[in-house]
């Protein structure tokens, strides 16, 4: 696996108060890295690590193997949580301007701001002033001014705060293309259900600690408990509930059905297996829902945080 970015024991103190404590992550390339954490964790602050606003009082960050220096700015595009568009300028001007700031000309600038506006249909924007638009309009153009000059790391904390859910799915079929065609993306978010949607890889900060790392679907499985949910059609069911506790742990269920069927959730022992449950269920009833139930992102930062 090629990494782009690394921390190495990244920390940082703001007078007394430590926001992070030797913090290592590996951002793997041409990937959706979820960067998690509760309100106050660090995350905010190893994302300003990472774009130069601030310095680590130690450790060290690495992108594409070198030392993090100055001129990598070029290389990487952040679209921050609070916008940082100036409200009074024209929409076109200002892109074009924050566009020659990451390095474009004027010329390659305005052919590739042409093509986003067309692409989001906004061209009509060009001449409006940032403070005419609504909040989501205007994340639109901050999008479009991060990811323009195609940098090598994209960051892109909360970016579907503000919008409804059209536009929401418009970023985010957008941020998976850009992955596709080969941009490398840090994803922070309280958003669990973003995560599922867009995450390859995820890292979990807690009280400024890294806590969890690695491929989101090798965490799920390290997470698994071999629960099933079922719903069973049953005249009888507290006997039936009553020979299934026999031979399987249970406890009740709520899932929403169109029938009134009885509603476990019946977890293996070591030596059971999904077939095993499935046929002593079919002799017993007639199974209507059979569904494992896979710890989502959700599941694993609440139930990580606790035993931390």
């Amino acid at each position: 696996m090629s990494i782009l970015l690394e921390t190495k024991e990244v920390s940082k103190h703001f007078g007394e108060y430590q926001a992070l404590n030797a913090v290592s992550i590996q951002v793997p390339k041409n990937n959706i890295f979820g960067l998690l954490g509760p309100n106050g964790a660090g995350k905010t602050t190893l994302i300003r690590i990472i774009n130069q606003i601030t310095l680590p009082d130690t450790g060290s960050v690495l992108l594409d193997g070198e030392p993090l220096q100055p001129h990598h700015v070029q290389y990487i595009g952040y679209l921050p949580e609070e916008r940082g568009l100036y409200k009074s300028m024209k929409v076109g001007e200002q892109a074009l301007y924050l566009a020659q700031l990451k390095g474009l000309s004027y010329s390659e600038a305005k052919k590739r701001l042409h093509y986003w506006f067309d692409k989001f249909e906004i061209g009509h924007w060009w001449g409006k002033k940032i403070d005419e638009l609504s909040k989501g309009m205007a994340q639109k153009v901050q999008f479009i001014v991060t990811v323009l000059h195609q940098p090598k790391l994209l960051i892109f904390d909360e970016p579907f705060s503000g919008f409804d859910p059209i536009n929401a799915n418009l970023i985010k079929d957008e941020i998976l293309q850009l992955r596709d065609e080969g941009s490398t993306i840090i994803f922070s978010t309280h958003r669990m259900e973003s995560v599922e949607e867009l995450c390859d890889d995820i890292a979990l900060i807690h009280e400024s600690k890294k806590i969890l790392e690695g491929n989101l679907d090798d965490i799920k499985r390290d997470y698994k408990t071999n629960t099933f949910e079922v719903g069973l059609m049953t005249e009888h069911s507290a006997v039936l509930k009553q020979t299934i506790e026999g031979k399987f742990k249970v406890s009740a269920a709520n899932f929403k059905s169109l029938n009134n069927d009885l509603k476990l959730n019946i977890s293996l022992g070591a030596n059971q297996t999904p077939n095993d449950l499935l046929a002593f269920l079919t002799a017993q009833s007639q199974v209507l829902h059979f569904k494992e139930l896979i710890p989502n992102a959700s599941d694993i930062f609440i139930q990580t945080i606790k035993n931390n």
